[in-house]
């Protein structure tokens, strides 16, 4: 027996509108709000923007305050900019490049599964206590100009 699947709720009509219907249902809504802000209660109302409130509400007629409309512009503006600064930080830093979690110092990749694979922490502390550039305590290599005897 299939489950039925429930069909998700709509968002309220007043915020699926587009400009043209917004701005008829707004005429009627305009003369019934009570509230202190009229731009702030169109914007919430109708799921618009601040220059979007703003632009249709002065088509409708409505008297806003230049300072005010000025003032939050000017703050919709600075928010704008101060998110694109923390995205541009968060890009340039190197540490983000590096993918590791609470078992691997750094993720080389993923298997088809989906595991991840690389160096683990218990290997990265060894790694750091010894120098992998320092030959000179390998007994494996010999660096003088003399060849050595190949068993060969």
């Amino acid at each position: 027996m299939k489950k039925e699947t429930r069909q998700k709720a709509l968002p309220p009509r007043a915020k699926r509108m587009d400009r043209s219907a917004r701005l008829q249902s707004a005429r009627t809504w305009v003369k019934t709000y009570k509230g202190k802000n009229i731009a702030a209660g169109y914007r919430k109302h109708f799921a618009v923007d601040w220059v979007c409130a703003f632009r249709e509400l002065e088509i409708l007629g409505v008297k806003i305050d230049a300072a005010y409309k000025g003032q939050i512009l000017n703050s919709v503006e600075d928010h704008i900019a101060a998110r694109q600064r923390r995205k541009s930080r968060r890009v340039e830093t190197p540490e983000s490049s590096l993918d590791q979690d609470e078992t691997f110092a750094y993720i080389a990749g993923y298997t088809e599964a989906g595991f991840a694979y690389g160096i683990t922490w218990e290997e990265w502390g060894r790694l750091n206590q010894k120098n992998p550039l320092d030959r000179e305590g390998d007994s494996r290599t010999n660096f003088n100009d003399e060849t050595p005897d190949l068993p060969f």
